[in-house]
C-alpha cells in the first residue's frame, strides 16, 4: 500500500513540475520584435518617392504621412524618405500637416 502512495505522489509532483516549466516558458515568450533594416540608397529612395507620388495622385487630395504610408503600403519611414525626395524636386506642396502634389 505504501508503494502505491509513493508512486501516486511522484506522479503528482511530476505534473506540478511540468506545469511550472510551462508557466515559465509562457512568461519568457514575449520578445522584442526584430526591426526590418531599411536600405538607404538612391535607387530605393527613388522607388519610395514613386510610391508616394502614385498614392498622392490616386487620392487627388492632401494626405497626412500616415495616410500616404497606408495608401502606398509602405512604412512611415519609407514615406518620409520618398517625401524628402519629392520635396527636393519641387513636386509637393505642404498644407499644414498634410501634403499634396504641387
Amino acid at each position: 500500500m505504501a508503494e502505491k502512495k509513493a508512486t501516486a505522489k511522484k506522479a503528482t509532483e511530476t505534473k506540478v513540475v511540468a506545469a511550472k516549466k510551462t508557466t515559465a516558458k509562457k512568461a519568457a515568450a514575449p520578445k522584442a520584435a526584430a526591426k526590418a533594416v531599411l536600405a538607404i540608397n538612391a535607387e530605393n529612395v527613388g522607388f519610395k518617392a514613386g510610391d508616394v507620388y502614385q498614392a498622392l495622385a490616386a487620392a487627388g487630395k492632401a494626405l497626412t504621412v500616415k495616410e500616404i504610408a497606408k495608401a502606398a503600403k509602405i512604412s512611415e519611414e519609407e514615406t518620409l524618405l520618398g517625401l524628402g525626395w519629392l520635396f527636393k524636386e519641387g513636386k509637393l506642396a505642404n498644407d499644414g500637416e498634410k501634403v499634396t502634389l504641387a
